[in-house]
């Protein structure tokens, strides 16, 4: 009921252009939502699996080395900290970017057997979310399991 309203108010503003345009968002937006959600059933449905299991594996792997090494949560030293940003991300792109490439190409393979054209918006979203979303949540949680186990050596050697 919103929408319509909206979309009313919008035709009475600015004509039938600008509902025009609204109109063709929308249905963008939708249709592009129905695809994402399409390809968890689609052909090559095992990347959904197999691609965050990976970018886990080599971010569990990471996070530990933070954790031995000191460091601070991946993430967060990212996002609050801009003077060690461009190392960061030159790091994550070392540790990720090949799987995030695959991801892409994988996603664009998929498109154009289901969906018969490309979408440069969606690759993006989907590489991001099989590859570098995964990689960024495990490496925290890595580093902050490490520091725990870390801690706890070093407690029952100083008892020692």
């Amino acid at each position: 009921m919103i929408s319509i309203k909206i979309f009313s108010e919008i035709s009475e503003r600015f004509g039938h252009f600008a509902s025009w345009a609204v109109w063709a968002e929308e249905e963008a937006f939708s249709r592009g939502w129905n695809e994402l959600i399409a390809r968890y059933s689609g052909p090559l449905h095992v990347r959904f699996i197999l691609q965050p299991l990976v970018a886990s594996i080599i971010a569990i792997r990471s996070g530990l080395n933070d954790a031995c090494e000191g460091r601070s949560i991946f993430f967060w030293t990212l996002a609050l900290k801009p003077a060690q940003r461009r190392s960061l991300l030159r790091q994550l792109w070392k540790d990720v970017g090949k799987l995030f490439l695959v991801a892409c190409v994988l996603d664009v393979v998929y498109q154009l057997l289901v969906l018969r054209w490309v979408y440069p918006v969606q690759t993006v979203i989907v590489a991001t979310v099989l590859a570098i979303l995964p990689y960024l949540v495990f490496r925290g949680i890595a580093n902050r399991l490490g520091r725990r186990i870390v801690s706890k050596k070093s407690e029952k050697e100083g008892e020692r």
